[in-house]
């Protein structure tokens, strides 16, 4: 079971030295990976009462452009988006973008992909709010297809590729797609195309289980194998203490899960935020985790 963390950027800041240095720091205490959240675009909360949400004073580096400046400061720490909002882009340009990536960082990378929430973003990148689910399952078809093979011809209801092809592409013929949100039709779009799921909603019990053989079963009925779709979970320590975090990573890894992503600013359903917030105080938050549950991992 491998172990990363969520990038706290509305707490260490966004300037390359604070990126660097959180990355660098993760990979020395032992994290498999880092994980980054993406929006385009922040409203105004002023001119939006009762606005509770993300906003233009949240900083978001663009993921790409991120992975791509750490791919270079880093020697073996993966990189996974969770998650890019697949539907506010156009998929031949995202399959490029993570294809280039992944060449770039030696096969690191994943793409975590969701619908989204916000239709201002969609409003303000001309794109459809209102098909985004649909529309985002043909774009993680188009864009397999371009990393495998070398000339695609695709016609779909919203994207058309008449014989051609991205390059480079990636030296496996893929860059795992994984996707977040918990609706019943994002379980079925896993069962199909996904190569892992990002849920955050599940506590450490019974309906995190019934929920994972629901997956199971759909990859069963897709045709797929269920081992072939792993499971990254979020785990948080605002709460607990080391023996509680080891308990809960042991269930996680009964239940099947191949990652655990630390969310140490996350403070929605039952996770709950670290009180620091300096840099100091997160690589101390990574590193008393790592240790707490190194003996599962």
């Amino acid at each position: 079971m491998q172990l990363g963390a969520l990038l706290p950027l509305g707490d260490i800041g966004g300037a390359p030295v604070a990126v660097r240095e959180y990355a660098q720091g993760a990979e020395a205490i032992g994290l498999d990976f880092i994980e980054a959240p993406d929006h385009v675009l922040g409203v105004n909360a002023a001119s939006r009462p009762g606005w509770d949400r993300n906003s233009s004073e949240d900083l978001f580096h663009d993921p790409f452009v991120l992975f791509g400046y750490l791919a270079g400061c880093t020697q073996n720490l993966g990189f996974s988006t969770g998650v890019l909002i697949l539907s506010q882009r156009q998929a031949v340009l995202v399959a490029k973008q993570a294809a280039c990536l992944d060449v770039l960082c030696g096969g690191r990378f994943r793409l975590g992909v969701g619908v989204g929430w916000n239709e201002a973003e969609f409003v303000g990148l001309n794109e459809d709010f209102h098909n985004r689910g649909r529309r985002s399952e043909e774009q993680v078809q188009l864009m397999q297809a371009l990393w495998k093979q070398p000339h695609v011809s695709f016609k779909g209801r919203w994207h058309t590729v008449e014989d051609a092809g991205i390059n480079p592409r990636p030296k496996s013929g893929k860059v795992p797609v994984w996707f977040g949100g918990h609706h019943e039709r994002t379980l079925e779009r896993i069962a199909k195309y996904g190569d892992g799921w990002m849920p955050n909603a599940y506590p450490p019990d019974d309906s995190a289980l019934q929920v994972f053989e629901r997956l199971r079963g759909l990859t069963r009925a897709a045709g797929r194998d269920p081992a072939a779709v792993e499971l990254e979970i979020w785990v948080s320590m605002g709460s607990g203490s080391e023996a509680d975090w080891n308990k809960e990573a042991r269930f996680w890894k009964a239940a099947g899960a191949s990652h655990l992503c630390l969310t140490t600013t996350f403070d929605r359903r039952h996770h709950r935020r670290i009180p620091g917030r300096t840099m100091a105080d997160h690589l101390a938050a990574l590193r008393r985790y790592h240790a707490a549950v190194a003996d599962v991992l």
